[in-house]
């Protein structure tokens, strides 16, 4: 199978006869749940992530008295993958969460000085949870994709006159810059070819692969290396290229 994948890739070639440089069809809905702040799902062919934004109110970190914080977690279901089972996050989960995380946390586009209550007593923190639904691929783009589109969707609860947290929401959204809103492009190397997007039989065989966070401005927030074999610096010049003409895309469909 990889000495197949390679000559494919070689030639150019994809599984569903799409370019190196093109993404399966990409959906993203929002407000699909109603216990969540801010929701969506994200269907990158036959990918699918659900992403869920919960506030709560906590002390703050001693070193950032007037900043709220955020969290993102990542549940890989069963009946994702046969490959996933049930119980403590796995290494892949982990990774995925962290890179999603670092990607949102760097680009600051959530306003940290907004969701602050009280300075030194009590601030806002956001929990993202992602549900990994279906597995064919590509997952950290799909999962990044769905994080920010629920974060975007979210909108800030209620608290009452002892700063108590009420079951309601407020009509004020979550403090968001959008010139600063990052998207994710995960660009993959099999033999000598770098390509976007890989179904799962892709995803399977390849060498390396790069997470590369991209604001709207054009910055680079992060980058994620991840496989067995080394990218060279015109490659990862070549990566974050291809990151930002899929970025582009992207974010036409999450407007």
């Amino acid at each position: 199978m990889k000495d197949y994948m390679k000559s494919l890739i070689n030639d150019e070639k994809r599984f569903d006869g799409r370019k190196l440089n093109e993404f399966r069809n990409v959906s993203v809905t929002n407000n699909v749940s109603e216990n969540a702040e801010g929701s969506a799902i994200v269907k990158i062919g036959d990918t699918e992530v659900i992403a869920g934004v919960k506030m709560a109110t906590t002390v703050p970190y001693p070193d950032s008295p007037d900043d709220g914080t955020l969290m993102v977690t990542a549940e890989f279901l069963p009946m994702a993958n046969p490959d996933f089972s049930a119980g403590p996050p796995s290494i892949q989960a982990i990774e995925l969460a962290r890179v999603i995380d670092r990607g949102i946390r760097e680009s600051k586009m959530v306003d940290m000085k907004k969701l602050c209550i009280t300075k030194g007593e009590l601030v806002w923190m956001a929990f993202i949870d992602l549900y990994i639904i279906n597995d064919d691929g590509n997952l950290i783009d799909a999962a990044a994709l769905a994080a920010i589109a629920a974060l975007k969707d979210a909108f800030m609860p209620k608290l009452d006159k002892e700063n108590k947290l009420l079951h309601e929401l407020s009509s004020k959204k979550l403090p968001i810059i959008e010139d600063r809103v990052p998207l994710t492009c995960t660009v993959f190397k099999i033999g000598k070819n770098l390509f976007v997007d890989p179904v799962l039989a892709e995803e399977k065989e390849n060498d390396a692969r790069i997470s590369i966070g991209i604001s709207s401005e054009g910055d680079i927030n992060s980058m994620q290396k991840g496989g067995i074999t080394a990218l060279t610096l015109d490659e990862i010049d070549q990566a974050v290229e291809l990151a930002k003409k899929a970025t582009d895309d992207l974010r036409k469909i999450l407007k």
